[in-house]
């Protein structure tokens, strides 16, 4: 039972201070979890912390691999409109 961050992270610290565990850490090129430290924060919040606040969609993972902020679920655009739109505009 533990989060991953992936690839996509762009360092911008906003999990790291949340972590009630300590078990987001900086490493190169984007931060990492600890999988002994990370319990998705139960029993300390409702909703883990680190993915209430990254601003990245996909960047962390569940333990199946499924993204917990997945792609349109912070801009509200759906990723097949996204793609569409990034067609039009790239054409235009």
């Amino acid at each position: 039972m533990a989060f991953e961050i992936i690839e996509s992270c762009v360092n911008c610290w906003a999990c790291e201070p949340l972590c009630p565990n300590q078990a987001i850490y900086e490493a190169r090129p984007h931060f990492l979890i600890n999988p002994d430290k990370c319990n998705e924060c139960a029993g300390d919040f409702e909703e883990s912390q680190c993915v209430s606040i990254c601003p990245i969609e996909g960047a962390i993972l569940n333990d199946l691999g499924l993204a917990l902020n997945p792609p349109g679920s912070l801009t509200g655009i759906p990723p097949k409109k996204f793609a569409e739109l990034q067609a039009a505009q790239r054409a235009a």
